[in-house]
């Protein structure tokens, strides 16, 4: 494997630079998603029957000590419990697009190396072309095809290369997208059922106290 990836050239070192670097980033990404993928219908529950009970102090604690974007929303909201339904939903979605960057992150560092990595194979390929045709000229007419061997190594050794680097890059980059759109979802479903009971169960039960 070695002696393969050496017949490669210096170009092979920026295209195993490029696969170190996105599965890295996609191990990270992987890591932050699963964090923040939690069971928000249970935790919501959870949240909802600790504020019928009136510790809101307890339900932000939890909410703080819980990671992720629905965790954050429903902090929000509960800080602003007292606030109209609009001030409420302004806070909602101004903390929904802080989390979104923060879900993204990192992903159009994978998608580049996706795009540039069967660049970077291509130009190994020209490369290794190129050397085949000098080698071809300072020897003619007398060329032994063992002499050839070299650039069509080089040549078809990187652009395999990148093409490895850049199918799993772009697999990886799809998937954690997908991962971010359930989460976006879940989000969403967690801001219409935290106004529900805002609006509904925890005013009613402020009504009634009063």
């Amino acid at each position: 494997m070695l002696d393969i990836f050496l017949k490669g050239g210096w170009l092979m070192l920026p295209i195993l630079f490029c696969s170190l670097i996105s599965i890295g980033l996609f191990l990270d990404r992987i890591f932050h998603l699963h964090r923040a993928q939690i069971k928000q219908d249970d935790f919501l529950n959870g949240i909802f029957n600790i504020m019928n009970r009136g510790n809101i102090a307890e339900a932000i604690s939890i909410c703080n000590k819980t990671p992720g974007p629905i965790a954050n929303l429903t902090r929000t909201a509960l800080l602003h419990a007292d606030d109209t339904q609009e001030n409420i939903i302004k806070k909602l979605n101004q903390t929904g697009l802080e989390e979104i960057p923060r879900l993204e992150k990192n992903l159009t560092g994978i998608l580049t190396i996706a795009l540039i990595s069967p660049m970077l194979g291509l130009l190994g390929t020209f490369v290794g072309l190129l050397d085949l045709f000098m080698l071809i000229e300072a020897n003619a007419p007398l060329m032994h095809i063992g002499q050839l061997s070299n650039g069509l190594w080089k040549a078809l050794i990187t652009s395999i290369a990148g093409l490895c680097v850049s199918i799993p890059s772009l697999v990886g980059y799809h998937y954690l997208l997908s991962r971010i759109e359930r989460i976006t979802i879940s989000m969403d479903y967690s801001i219409s059922e935290i106004i529900y009971f805002l609006n509904n169960e925890w005013l009613k039960k402020e009504n009634y106290d009063d």
